[in-house]
Order: structure tokens, then sequence, then C-alpha cells
């Protein structure tokens, strides 16, 4: 049980890197692209039907989505990265109880979630940053959307393990269907029933349980092994194990909602006292976020897909692979950022208009965010990919540091201090310099780790030879 599988039994050991990078990570990006549909398309709908007002209320609720994520995350990739990593080591029987105890988890954190939400709404709202006028419309929306908290997590979140399974197009299809029908709603229900607000949050929801009824169909045919009964009962070392290696793309999220509660206040304060007001800012953010969320999906898809092909060669110790599999990844993902990068810097007003309609002072301040905030745009994948990395190898504390150190070593204290010499325009210079500095350090903690991985390999190397010249002795 405890040895090794050979290279030939499995396909994340002896198919083409290129290929299998393609194989896993376009269906991980389509995933993310249709997941982030679920608020882009919600923000589209209700900016042209509702306004900037909508615009902003959806900016309120987008932490709560940002922390299911966050949940779905720690217990999915938890699992999924154990899942592979015992599973290329030979322990199969230790594979399936990650399995299920990730299922169990994912059900009853969902169901908390929404129960929660649905008790303290209108505080959380505004806690969030929430003004007068927006209030109304963040609540409509979030206790309708709070019904679907756990359909979302426990669709997202088992999709991860649907993916380790070697089933990456399914995992695409669960989430996609779900979108689907979420932009076929969304007009009728908006426009066509007139129901503003609350029929995007309907239509939400209709699609999550879509998506939630196609990954309960999988799971009980799962491809490795029949999940029983016994694997479903967590069990404390597997809970740890899992919140262990899930750690790190939990508290990216965490600390991306924290920044997100502090920044809604900061603008709607600062913005008081600028001659934007309260609103704009927090209708501006809200639409730039959703913008990122799409770059997001790129990157984390990229990183995502990666995983099973990082954990089941680490495992393996198959470290010439991971090296090949991590630094042809980082070159796809750099591309990705610089067109990004491009597209934010000479088109900001185009894609702004996407969002809906406004004044000629929203559309001033949206642009200069835009081209202010997310300048460093072009190396923004570096942290999110090394983060997930270490995760999927296993390395959960470096995961951590790294998912930390955007968010809440540098964006967070930079987004308190700055307003209050610069203002609102403070929180936009913030932004590329926690950029900066959190990708500095990514590209330094990954160059070490390829070293060690290659001294480790050449250690391993001369460990046989010595093994073949005693034999032959």
């Amino acid at each position: 049980m405890g040895e090794a599988i050979k290279m030939g039994e499995n396909s994340l050991a002896t198919q083409k890197v290129s290929k299998l990078i393609l194989k896993y990570t376009i269906p991980a990006i389509i995933s993310n692209l249709v997941a982030a549909l679920y608020n882009i398309v919600d923000q589209i709908f209700i900016g042209q039907g509702v306004g900037m007002l909508g615009n902003a209320a959806t900016n309120v609720a987008f932490p709560l989505s940002t922390i299911c994520t966050s949940i779905l995350l720690l217990i999915g990739v938890g699992s999924a990265s154990n899942f592979n990593l015992n599973l290329g080591a030979g322990n199969k029987e230790k594979a399936a109880h990650f399995v299920g105890t990730g299922i169990t988890l994912l059900t009853i954190s969902g169901i908390l979630m929404g129960i929660l939400v649905l008790i303290f709404s209108e505080p959380l709202m505004k806690l969030f940053g929430a003004t007068e006028q927006v209030l109304p419309l963040a609540l409509t929306y979030i206790r309708i959307t709070a019904i679907g908290f756990p359909f979302l997590i426990f669709s997202s979140g088992a999709s991860q393990l649907i993916r380790a399974d070697g089933s990456p197009t399914y995992s695409m299809l669960c989430v996609l269907s779900g979108a689907i029908i979420n932009m076929i709603l969304d007009p009728i229900f908006i426009f066509g029933f007139n129901m503003g607000m609350a029929g995007a949050a309907w239509a939400t929801i209709i699609g999550q349980f879509v998506s939630f009824i196609l990954v309960v169909r999988y799971l009980t045919k799962f491809k490795t092994f029949h999940i029983t009964k016994e694997q479903l009962r967590p069990m404390f070392k597997y809970v740890r194990a899992i919140a262990s290696i899930g750690a790190a793309a939990c508290l990216s999220h965490l600390a991306m909602a924290l920044v997100q509660i502090v920044m809604n206040n900061t603008l709607t304060y600062y913005g008081g006292l600028s001659e934007y007001g309260k609103d704009i800012p927090l209708a501006s953010v809200g639409v730039i976020s959703k913008v990122n969320i799409v770059l997001m999906a790129f990157t984390l898809g990229i990183a995502q897909g990666c995983q099973p092909i990082f954990g089941f060669n680490y495992g393996a110790k198959n470290y010439g692979r991971v090296k090949e599999v991590l630094k042809t990844a980082l070159v796809v993902v750099t591309i990705i950022t610089v067109i990004a990068f491009i597209c934010f810097q000479v088109f900001p007003r185009q894609i702004i208009r996407i969002f809906g309609q406004g004044n000629e002072t929203y559309f001033k301040f949206a642009e200069k965010y835009f081209r202010v905030f997310m300048f460093m745009t072009f190396i923004n994948g570096i942290i999110p990919f090394a983060a997930h990395f270490f995760t999927s190898i296993g390395k959960a504390k470096r995961g951590v540091f790294l998912s930390l150190t955007r968010q809440t070593v540098f964006l967070l204290p930079l987004i308190i201090i700055f307003p209050i010499f610069m203002g609102i325009d403070g929180v936009m210079y913030a932004g590329p310099i926690a950029d900066f500095a959190a990708a500095i350090i990514g590209a330094i903690v990954i160059y070490r780790e390829i070293k060690n991985m290659s001294q480790t390999e050449s250690n391993l190397l001369l460990g046989k030879l010595n093994a073949e010249v005693k034999r032959g002795a």
C-alpha cells in the first residue's frame, strides 16, 4: 500500500506535459470562468436593469460569495490534493477516505453558511459598507441567494474532486450547465417579469441547483472507487489533513473578503469627502472587481488544473516532471496576464460600459481607478499560482504564507494608511504597490523550491547509482 504507483499506470506520470496541461487546465479555466459568470452576468443585467445602485448592492453582497468560495476551496482543494497525493503514493484506502470526508464537510458547511447569512443578513450588509440607498437592494439580493449557498458550496467544492478523479471535462460541464441556465433566466426574470434584484438572485439559485444535481450524479459513480457510507463518516485525522492542505486557498479568499469589506467602508467614507460621493466609488469598484474575477479565472484555472499533475508526480517522487509542468504553466500564466494588462490600460471605459450606464463623474472615477489599481496586472498571476502549487505538493504552510502576502501583509494596511494622506486616491495606489511586493516574494519562493527539487532529484539518482554499484559488487 505504501509504495508509489508505477509510472506507467497513470497518464499523469506518462502523458506529454503540454497535452496534459491542456487536458486539465482548459476545463478548469472554463469552470472558473463559468463560476465567475454567476456574478458577472448578474452584475451586467442588474447594471442595465436596476442601474448604478444595483451594481453597488452586488458589490456590498460580494464578500459573502468570496467567503463561500473560501469554504469550498478549503474543503475541495484540501480533499482533492490529499486524494491525489495518496493515490500517487499508492495509499488508495486513505485516498478514498479523503473523498468521503470532503463530501460530508461540504454538505454541512453549505447548510450552516446559508442559515447564518439568512439570520444576520442586515447587520452583515451594513458591516460590508452598504449606504442607505444601497441597503434595501443588497438585502433583497442576499436574502434570496443565501438559500442557494448549500448548492453553491457543494457543487463547486465537489467539482474539485471530480477533476482529481480524472474527469476535468465533466467537472467543467457541471458548472457550465448552471451558468447557462442563470444567463437565460436573468433577462427573463429581471426584464420580462420585472423582478429586478430578486430576479437575478432566483436565476442564480436555479442554476446552482442544476449544477448540484449533476455533481451528485457523478459522485454516485466515482471512477477510482465506489464511495461507501463508512468513508463519508468524517474522522479527525482526515479533517485536519484537509484543513491543512486547503488552508492556503481558503485564507487567500478570506483575506480577499476582508480586504473587500475594509475597501468598501474606506471608499464610502473618503468618497463622501470627495466630489464623487459615497455610491459612485462603491459601484465602480464593484464592476472592476468582477472584471478581475475573469482574469483570476484563468490564473486559478491553470493552477487548479495542474493540481492533480503536481500532486500525483510529487507523491510519486517524479520531481523532474513536476518542474517541467511548473515552468510551462508559469509561462502560460504570464502570457495571459500581460494580455489582460494591455486590455485594462487601453479599453477601461469600454469594459466598464458593459456593466451599465452612469454619469460622466462615474465613468471618470471608474476609468482612473481601473488603470491605476490594476497597473501590475501583468505579474498578478504569480501569487495565486504559487500558493496553489505549494498546496498541491503538500507544503501547506508555504501556500498559506503566499496566499496572505498580497491581501493582508501589503494591501490591507495600505488601503487604510494611504487614504489618510491621499484621500480616496490612496486606495487606487495601494493596489499596484501590494501586487509588486507580493509578486517578488512569490518568485523567490518558487525559485528556491525548484532548486530544492533539483537537489532532491540528484540525491535520489545518486542513491540509486550507489545501490546498483553495491549490487554489482
